[in-house]
């Protein structure tokens, strides 16, 4: 089935508006969630407030939203002050500025959506995706959607606009406030790292080769309980540690290197299976 636009919006750059609509990037199905179930008769459990001093169950009407302005202090707000509060929806992209892509940290990556064309704006769309394509440059502007002001990044992916959502600056802690070492980097241990990183390396991006293995096994297992079977742990296996630096990185470059003759190997016997299987057909053809 064709993916459903989740809203509406209009991409301000200048005097240009080009109408859009927004499409889901990724799928929320790729989480595997469980519930809080009763453990004698298996019910699914109901969510309630408690209230800590009066000891009673606070039900929806008697619930106030609150802002804590001190330890254990808070002010109050109704449910019409927090609407007045909230960023009037515009479903405005506006374009500020057009930056190159790589200047753009991904550290700010937040999430990302789909752009695609709405009624009356086909060949907008495309000169803008082909413009930002051209230029090498991405949109960066704001959206105002759901209450909230977004600083979102559009730039273009074969031949769709992209628009991604990302962190505010105040949003990020700076990356000094995590401890890392000053230690000095040998000259021996530097050149190993650098033919393993060789070794392993590619020139592509290939998503397709990897696998959530975890959802795969926790769905698997899943199957397993429905059927009435029993899921049994397996036990860790022993992991061999190598404490001196440069025999950790010696290891590694052995090991990597059996792996890869051994896919190697496998290519080539796949190879010569699949020149032989015309030579078996001819030879079958003449008897």
């Amino acid at each position: 089935m064709p993916p459903r636009p989740i809203a509406s919006a209009n991409i301000s750059f200048g005097l240009v508006s080009v109408p859009v609509s927004l499409y889901s990037a990724s799928e929320s199905s790729a989480t595997v969630s469980f519930n809080m179930l009763h453990k004698k008769c298996g019910t699914r459990l109901k969510q309630q407030y408690i209230c800590p001093k009066d000891d009673v169950v606070v039900e929806k009407d008697d619930i106030a939203k609150g802002y804590e302005f001190a330890k254990g202090q808070y002010v109050q707000f109704s449910p019409e002050e927090i609407k007045a509060l909230d960023e009037k929806a515009t479903n405005s992209i506006d374009i500020a500025e057009f930056v190159p892509l790589s200047a753009v940290d991904r550290i700010y990556l937040d999430k990302v959506y789909y752009l695609g064309p709405d009624k009356g704006g086909d060949r907008a769309y495309r000169l803008l995706g082909e413009a930002l394509k051209a230029s090498g440059r991405a949109a960066l502007g704001q959206y105002s959607a759901r209450g909230k002001q977004y600083l979102v990044l559009v730039r273009p992916l074969d031949g769709v606009l992209v628009m991604e959502q990302l962190h505010y600056q105040p949003e990020l802690r700076p990356a000094a406030e995590v401890p890392h070492p000053d230690t000095p980097v040998k000259e021996a241990e530097l050149a190993l790292a650098r033919q393993l990183i060789e070794q392993s390396s590619t020139d592509e991006f290939r998503p397709e080769n990897y696998h959530d293995t975890v959802r795969e096994r926790v769905l698997e297992a899943i199957q397993q309980k429905v059927e009435g079977q029993e899921i049994i742990g397996e036990e860790a296996p022993a992991e061999t540690k190598i404490i001196d630096l440069m025999d950790a990185l010696k290891a590694s470059l052995a090991k990597r290197g059996a792996s890869t003759a051994e896919k190697k190997a496998g290519r080539s016997e796949e190879a010569e299976e699949e020149e032989s299987a015309p030579r078996k057909r001819k030879a079958g053809g003449r008897r």
